[in-house]
């Protein structure tokens, strides 16, 4: 093998390992002798070996798992609150050169500001306004994380962990609060029968015809029940010319 041969071979060689390909998702800072000077990607690029230096940055949305924070909230309940934040990089170059580590700085990031943005509300309300807690916290990380060329689509609590004896004290309230609604509606359904009683009344008692009937299918309904005994009202007045002649009034 001669010399010329063994040269073709250490070029081809070098040509073959300088040229990368990149996915479709992915983005190239490339740096040349240390300075950065493209963002290259995707498909193929020639970089070169000794002279250029590239970081690869992935371009998809980045599903990232807050550990779970001790929060002491706004009425002094010590919880304990997990999330998951979805973020994606817009601007390759800036997530590497404006922060160390990108994925490191948005997981601490979004640990403070949980921590931050949930002791200031009441166990309560973290409870009921998920929602809103949620908008919130995505806003506040996303500002902050806008100078690295991040996007933080999406912040959700996932869990809260509330103490034992909290967990007895809410379930005595919900049951509470469930006997105050029973007893209302109750309440509400005896006026609404007094109500359409007292109208059935009025109709009924606006004739004695219409008394004599209510009384005589009151006597079938009791019939049909085939009772041994049976009791029925008698009208007072039916007596009151008896009374009346006992009295000496007649």
């Amino acid at each position: 093998m001669g010399l010329t041969t063994i040269i073709i071979i250490v070029i081809i060689l070098i040509v073959l390992s300088a040229i990368k390909i990149l996915k479709e998702y992915e983005r190239a800072i490339v740096f040349r002798l240390g300075r950065f000077i493209k963002v290259k990607g995707p498909g193929i690029f020639i970089l070169w070996p000794g002279i250029d230096k590239m970081a690869k940055v992935s371009l998809r949305v980045i599903t990232m798992d807050v550990p779970p924070q001790d929060v002491i909230t706004k009425d002094n309940i010590s919880i304990k609150v997990n999330a998951v934040a979805y973020f994606r990089v817009f601007e390759p170059a800036k997530a590497i050169l404006e922060v160390e580590d990108f994925l490191y700085a948005t997981s601490q990031l979004s640990q403070v500001t949980l921590r931050s943005v949930l002791g200031e509300y009441e166990l309560d309300e973290i409870l009921m306004q998920r929602e809103k807690i949620n908008m919130r916290l995505q806003k506040i990380i996303d500002t902050q994380t806008d100078p690295w060329g991040i996007k933080v689509s999406t912040v959700e609590i996932k869990h809260v962990d509330i103490p034992t004896e909290m967990q007895r004290a809410i379930a005595r309230q919900a049951e509470a609060e469930r006997t105050r609604r029973a007893k209302i509606i109750h309440a509400e359904g005896e006026l609404q029968a007094a109500d359409k009683l007292n109208q059935a009344a009025k109709i009924i008692g606006a004739t004695s015809v219409g008394i004599q009937l209510r009384f005589l299918q009151t006597l079938t309904e009791v019939a049909t029940e085939k009772n041994s005994t049976t009791i029925f009202p008698v009208p007072i007045d039916l007596f009151a010319p008896f009374i009346r002649k006992l009295s000496g009034k007649e």
